[in-house]
């Protein structure tokens, strides 16, 4: 440790309050932050961290509370407050303009210069003083599209130094990072750290803010859960934190089981180079199959490997005993069907009506001589509506005015009018309501007791031990955990996407 004298609250935030549409958002909550430490911010989403974060950016103002820097009352109402003050944000998608240099996207604004002309050669020898400072790989004069995300990363801690941040808040900050490249962000934290920079560190990544942090605030439904530091980290105490006990034992899974029934599809030893690698499954006739993990697994690619939207490097994927190569085409006259996790851009056409947006699949059925039955077409619109319950029930209705609920049943019903063998399923609720939640769950729950084999990825935990027979966590490309029988419960899932995969009752610290 430098000079800097750790233990010292530099900012503090006393029972803020945050109200939307009478819901209390933040409900009294208490957050500080000493200088020069590792200010870990936990909780499941929902559990208010973005409201905290916003208000101390100036983007909410709050409606109760008092903030404090160095012991004396402060407001922020807007980004300039929060810079003034010595607040800055690397948001985990980057702010870049890629054509421009190193040191002109740090610039940017606060340009150096007399009578309109700017000094580029001051404004780069102070930034590449500035790198050198802290030992960045990166020089003042590279374009800034010739980088690596990593180092993209670097200029906009960079841009957030040159303002003189005293605190530095990194949301999700190794989303987008290979595990080399997160090494790299972790020895920068740990000296900015050193140089008596505080830092607020938000990530899923559970692992990652047990070695970086020095203490862990956790928030659950708006209020503070808990505060622990370094040396009292027990990673399955804080997931009960973050998902309170009572939760995580009511909402358990049912009793997984592998079936008996005759394997559908099995997937040997797949690799893509980059995305996954090695994984192996067999999923059966009329089961629900669970890929879950942290945003980076691997989940979506192996689902789209599987359907011939993406290609493979190595390994097999086995159809009925046989080994297939898969192409989209080849895949829908097979009985495959795939729900893509962005259902606006590759689920449905929005400006195209119910009809026409399930006769996109179904052309093969459709189409005679090149020509399209409109008769067929209409019919196959309304069994669509039917079958999935559209509302309004009206097949000519333009699926983009439709809600977000309604939306994905059309894309539902895209594929609940032809013969399925099996579906995959990406993130089949996200921005849906609970009512329109719980009629997706029984389409999936309904299509196994059909006999079709389910593949399905989700991120929340709540849905997967709703649905799942089985569960198989991923975690960096590589299956990591498989949950087959007994029953799993949200800190079983939780500790293991974040690799703890077994009853971990400690932290080694560095």
């Amino acid at each position: 440790m430098s000079e800097v004298q750790r233990g010292e609250v530099l900012f503090e935030m006393k029972n803020i309050e945050k109200i939307f549409s009478h819901v209390h958002a933040l409900d009294h909550v208490n957050f500080d932050v000493r200088k020069g430490e590792v200010h870990a911010l936990l909780g499941e989403n929902g559990a208010g961290k973005s409201t905290l974060i916003k208000i101390l950016t100036g983007v909410y103002p709050k409606d109760g509370g008092q903030i404090f820097m160095e012991g004396k009352e402060v407001e922020i109402n807007d980004r300039d407050d929060a810079l003034a003050l010595g607040i800055a944000v690397i948001f985990q998608e980057l702010s870049l303009i890629p054509s421009l240099t190193v040191y002109q996207n740090i610039m940017l604004g606060k340009e150096e210069g007399k009578f309109g002309f700017v000094n580029a050669r001051k404004e780069k020898k102070d930034i590449q003083d500035l790198i050198d400072r802290y030992g960045f790989p990166v020089t003042a004069d590279a374009t800034v599209e010739t980088l690596s995300v990593a180092q993209k990363q670097m200029v906009e801690i960079l841009k957030a130094l040159s303002t003189n941040a005293r605190i530095m808040i990194m949301d999700e900050p190794t989303a987008s990072l290979s595990q080399r490249e997160s090494e790299i962000l972790y020895k920068i934290i740990n000296q900015l750290r050193d140089q008596g920079v505080s830092i607020i560190y938000i990530s899923h990544r559970l692992e990652e803010v047990f070695n970086l942090s020095d203490r862990i605030t956790v928030l659950r439904d708006g209020k503070n859960a808990g505060e622990v530091e370094k040396e009292d980290i027990v990673p399955s105490e804080i997931v009960k934190m973050m998902i309170g006990k009572e939760l995580s034992e009511s909402t358990a899974s049912r009793s997984l089981h592998e079936s008996d029934t005759e394997v559908e599809l099995e997937v040997k030893n797949l690799s893509r180079l980059g995305y996954y690698e090695d994984v192996s499954f067999k999923v059966h006739k009329g089961e629900v199959l669970v890929l879950t993990g942290l945003v980076g697994a691997g989940r979506t690619e192996v689902l789209r490997s599987i359907y011939g939207a993406d290609p493979y490097d190595s390994g097999e994927i086995i159809f009925e005993g046989k080994v297939i190569k898969p192409r989209i085409s080849d895949a829908v006259a097979k009985g495959f069907g795939l729900i893509p996790e962005d259902r606006r851009t590759q689920g449905f056409s929005p400006l195209l009506t119910v009809t026409r947006n399930v006769a996109t699949t179904n052309y093969d059925k459709l189409a005679h001589g090149g020509f399209v039955n409109k008769k067929d077409e209409d019919e196959l619109g309304k069994k669509a509506v039917e079958i999935v319950d559209l509302r309004p029930a009206n097949p000519n209705v333009v699926v983009g005015n439709l809600s977000g609920g309604n939306q994905q049943k059309a894309v539902l019903g895209k594929w609940l009018t032809r013969d399925l063998k099996v579906i995959l399923i990406d993130e089949p609720t996200v921005g849906i309501d609970i009512g329109a939640k719980d009629e997706i769950y029984e389409f999936v729950e309904d299509l196994a007791k059909q006999g079709v084999a389910v593949i399905l990825v989700s991120s929340d935990i709540a849905e997967v031990l709703r649905v799942a027979h089985r569960i198989i966590v991923m975690r960096e490309g590589k299956i990591i955990k498989e949950f087959k029988d007994g029953v799993a419960t949200q800190e079983d899932i939780l500790l293991a996407s974040s690799g703890f995969t077994g009853d971990e009752k400690e932290v080694a610290h560095e």
